[in-house]
């Protein structure tokens, strides 16, 4: 395990929006708009990581230095003798003219205690125990592209850009090797620019020291017979910082034999093993791929913008149909206008076709298209069922006052008419109505 404050960790992150590709390599004699993101760390001050994103380097140095007294330290800008330095607190997230130069600086992102947690920029706490700061760098010149002598045997960009990889069949400057004896001792041979070369035993639980910043090696536990295992586990739109759409779906599937339970997640597009007896088992979830009779070509794809802005309005795909009898045919579709193939008329009303609607697009490749092709046959046959359904509901409610009456007279349940019962009238007790005196009491003594 080791920490993530070494500079070349950051090498296969595409993490704080850094780009794997460079726009226009310029002509080194030609000025042209540059931008540069750099990584400067305060405990490697002679190391950066630079990514060219627009034109070519710029060339700059980036050193930060070690924040003092609750501070977050300060970014020292270097070309050539040219120095300028800007406080991180006051500078953050803010666009600054480099004194005497043409290029203006970005504090992009400060992390006091930086790690890399899955595959991402971070920090383990408030604490600068590790400071480091992104910057971007912008301007107009004449791309820097020389290189400086290696003390260790190998070029590398002046700019302080990512390390050459070694070409095949040579070692890279920093790189360890572990070997492991038949009883189980670890042993390891460290090259580092730094410390130079270095061999001996690794201890369980015990680090290492590795001379790459503050990186250190340490073995957790020994697997004489060990097998590489992927598990995947459901994760809530709340705990991530990816976004919930980019997160592939999956289905959780369990295993019993022999009162055994075995219990994993499949993600979509994805193969997974699950240990049963005697022979392991495959699971896999996705769609499932069905051959079509029918090959499509796309020839031309057009994209309508509204007018005065660059938002899409409509999508238009010009295709080619090819058969395996080697027939093609030519079309377009495009939003509420699908395209059929054969186009024959009763072929259309059978549903003895195949009906392509515009789906989607890539706004990223205009040469891409996605559509959605139909085959229905006997559509018809459920749209008159459909109809004839409709109308025996209508005709059910809406119609049944005007049907023809049967002639003769209705057909009742047969019994004694009932009579009309006499009403029995009582009489009625006259209630003597009490004086008010005889109510009244007399006292008594």
């Amino acid at each position: 395990e080791g920490r993530g404050d070494s500079p070349y960790r950051l090498q296969t992150s595409e993490s704080a929006g850094l780009h794997n590709t460079t726009e226009g390599q310029a002509s080194k004699n030609e000025e042209t708009d540059l931008e540069e993101s750099l990584f400067a760390f305060s405990k490697a001050p002679d190391e950066q990581i630079g990514r060219v994103r627009k034109g070519g380097s710029t060339g700059a140095k980036v050193r930060l230095e070690q924040p003092q007294n609750g501070s977050k330290g300060r970014v020292v800008i270097s070309f050539g003798e040219k120095e300028a330095s800007f406080d991180v607190a006051e500078n953050l997230g803010q666009d600054q003219v480099i004194g005497r130069t043409p290029f203006t600086l970005k504090i992009d992102s400060y992390w006091p205690d930086f790690r890399i947690a899955d595959g991402k920029p971070s920090s383990l706490s408030d604490q600068p125990n590790n400071p480091a700061v992104l910057v971007t760098i912008r301007g107009k010149g004449v791309p820097a592209t020389e290189t400086k002598p290696n003390p260790h045997g190998t070029e590398i960009p002046a700019t302080g850009g990512p390390p050459t990889m070694p070409p095949p069949g040579q070692e890279a400057p920093d790189h360890l090797t572990l070997f492991v004896a038949d009883d189980g001792a670890i042993s390891y041979e460290l090259v580092s620019r730094k410390n130079g070369k270095s061999s001996g035993n690794i201890e369980i639980n015990k680090p290492l020291p590795t001379g790459w910043a503050d990186w250190q090696l340490s073995v957790d536990k020994m697997m004489p017979h060990a097998e590489q295992w992927m598990n995947f586990t459901p994760v809530k739109s709340d705990q991530t910082a990816i976004s919930s759409t980019d997160l592939p779906d999956g289905v959780c599937v369990r295993l019993q034999q022999n009162g055994r339970t075995s219990e994993q997640w499949v993600p979509a597009g994805w193969q997974v093993t699950v240990p049963t007896s005697p022979g392991q088992t495959m699971i896999a979830y996705g769609w499932k791929i069905i051959p079509l009779p029918i090959g499509l070509e796309l020839l031309n794809f057009e994209v309508k913008r509204n007018e005065g802005s660059d938002s899409p309005a409509g999508f238009k795909s010009t295709l080619r149909i090819v058969t395996a009898d080697g027939e093609t045919a030519n079309g377009s579709c495009w939003m509420n206008n699908p395209f059929s193939y054969p186009g024959a008329w009763w072929r259309t009303w059978t549903g003895l076709t195949y009906k392509i609607s515009q789906a989607s697009w890539n706004p990223e490749n205009l040469g891409q298209s996605t559509v959605q092709i139909l085959r229905d046959p006997g559509w018809l046959l459920k749209w008159i069922g459909s109809l004839l359904v409709v109308i025996g509901v209508f005709m059910m409610f809406y119609l049944q006052p005007y049907r023809k009456q049967t002639e003769g007279e209705p057909i009742t349940p047969s019994g004694p008419k009932p009579t009309k019962r006499q009403r029995e009238t009582s009489s009625a007790i006259p209630v003597p109505r009490l004086r008010d005196s005889a109510l009244k009491g007399t006292p008594r003594c």
